[in-house]
């Protein structure tokens, strides 16, 4: 798979907030401004996974409602939208409709709007709609180190990243992530970044918003034809088997549940 430069698709009037984002853009970011909730909904379309929104959640033809926004997370779940506004002292009723619509995050133009803090809300948005998944997935009596790199290589997934990007998230050799993968009853890291691969294509396919063909391409192939290889290879079945029977994510999640209690069972015998 090749990794995509994360791109930030802009819908937001105002200047300086687009030119904060923008100079993020270079080896961290790709820049994307788009003119309306229907460009919006295109460029998400296109985009790949690591993909972030950043909008003015009122924006026309909106009316001063949150409606639009509502309806373009709920086409595109899976993608983690930034709702950036100018907070007044009456504002609080439109905060709490925003953060009840979807978004993710709030960025508060002129006070959350430098390149610091906004380098952190866009690391912290990348993987959380994968990680709230993964929350209600895994075990609640999973150890905290297998949890700690399940969630590292959601990270890494989310932008796009390598085996190698899972050893620098966790500070670790990639001798010893391999030791601590097996101690801890994990796939080997190159397979746990292809199951949360699947895991992101998953949840991407309970997108109603997205084809299985741009689900593919989304997640880095050049066709479905690869990412149907994958699928059958670990789920038995096909994206568009997945995605007729509904509840993409909740399917792969059980194949995946299923490989970490066979590890378990394994390396109890192993003792």
């Amino acid at each position: 798979m090749k990794i995509a430069t994360r791109p930030i698709l802009v819908m937001h009037g105002n200047g300086e907030l687009r030119t904060a984002i923008r100079s993020l853009t270079g080896r961290e970011y790709t820049f994307l401004e788009v003119p309306d909730w229907d460009a919006l909904a295109g460029a998400i379309h296109e985009a790949p996974p690591s993909a972030l929104v950043v909008v003015d959640p009122f924006a026309a033809p909106s009316g001063g409602s949150t409606t639009t926004l509502r309806t373009l997370v709920e086409e595109f779940p899976s993608v983690p939208v930034l709702a950036a506004v100018a907070v007044t002292p009456d504002c609080g009723e439109d905060l709490v409709a925003v953060v009840q619509a979807g978004a993710v995050d709030i960025i508060v133009i002129g006070h959350d709007d430098t390149r610091e803090a906004l380098r952190e809300r866009f690391r912290m948005a990348h993987s959380r709609p994968l990680k709230v998944l993964l929350d209600h997935l895994l075990p609640a009596d999973m150890p905290g180190r297998s949890r700690a790199i399940v969630e590292s290589a959601a990270d890494v997934v989310a932008i796009g990243g390598y085996g190698r990007d899972l050893s620098t998230a966790l500070r670790l050799g990639r001798r010893t992530l391999l030791r601590w993968t097996e101690r801890s009853a994990l796939p080997p890291p190159r397979q746990l970044l292809a199951w949360l691969r699947i895991l992101v294509a998953a949840q991407l396919l309970d997108d109603p918003g997205r084809t299985v063909l741009s689900v593919a391409m989304a997640c880095g192939y050049s066709s479905d034809t690869g990412l149907r290889r994958v699928m059958q290879r670990f789920l038995g079945e096909t994206p568009r088997s997945l995605r007729r029977r509904g509840r993409a994510f909740d399917a792969a999640g059980a194949a995946f549940l299923s490989r970490l209690e066979h590890l378990r069972e394994r390396r109890k015998v192993a003792g």
